[in-house]
């Protein structure tokens, strides 16, 4: 309604300044409706099923996958993991969803800078909120939500202590940006480098039981 209502005054003062229509007005008619299309796409939240279980890594958000590696996580576990992150384009679906089911036991907002999501260093200088859920067996996985260059809000719905279901939302994220996966050291990954990538639908990977 706010885009609606901004692109209706931008059209109104325009038309008001130079009321006499031209091609000019044209185009701007075609960009303002284009805009508006592209807002109400961006903040869409599609209906989906969700492909899971326990042993199941569910994809937290839509994207590509950009980094598939064995590093140390600084934050919360401080040990070795295998990171999966997917950066999400303007054109993306920007919901993020919870990949396992458990309980939070982990929850922390950095603010930060706005590098493009995809440089490595976002990780661990960028704006984030960085989430940690306990799932069946005890065994975590971290969540971290990443702002990109064009991002300036972050979202994350539920709070520490609160059960959470495997597919329901973990949040948002406005504009340009990436999520990071923390998964325990066994997990069998089923995704690949560059591979696209849809939310609560792809298998990111497996934990053993």
């Amino acid at each position: 309604m706010i885009t609606f209502l901004l692109v209706l005054a931008i059209f109104l003062a325009f038309n008001h300044i130079w009321p006499e229509q031209s091609w000019i007005h044209g185009v701007m008619y075609i960009l303002g409706v284009w805009f508006f299309i592209m807002i109400i796409r961006f903040f869409r939240s599609p209906d989906r099923s969700t492909n899971g279980g326990e042993q199941v890594i569910l994809c937290p958000a839509d994207g590509k996958v950009v980094v598939i590696e064995r590093t140390v996580e600084p934050e919360y576990f401080k040990d070795d993991r295998i990171q999966v992150s997917i950066f999400m384009s303007a054109t993306n679906v920007h919901v993020n969803w919870f990949p396992v089911g458990g309980e939070i036991v982990y929850y922390y907002y950095h603010p930060g800078k706005h590098m493009v999501a995809f440089n490595p260093k976002a990780s661990l200088e960028n704006e984030r909120a960085t989430t940690v859920i306990q799932g069946p067996g005890k065994r975590k996985v971290l969540v971290r939500q990443i702002a990109g260059a064009m991002a300036r809000r972050i979202k994350c719905y539920p709070k520490v202590g609160e059960p959470v279901i495997q597919g329901e939302e973990l949040g948002f994220i406005k504009f340009g940006s990436r999520v990071d996966l923390l998964l325990p050291v066994d997990t069998k990954i089923e995704v690949t480098l560059n591979q696209k990538v849809r939310g609560k639908q792809t298998i990111i990977g497996r934990i053993p039981a």
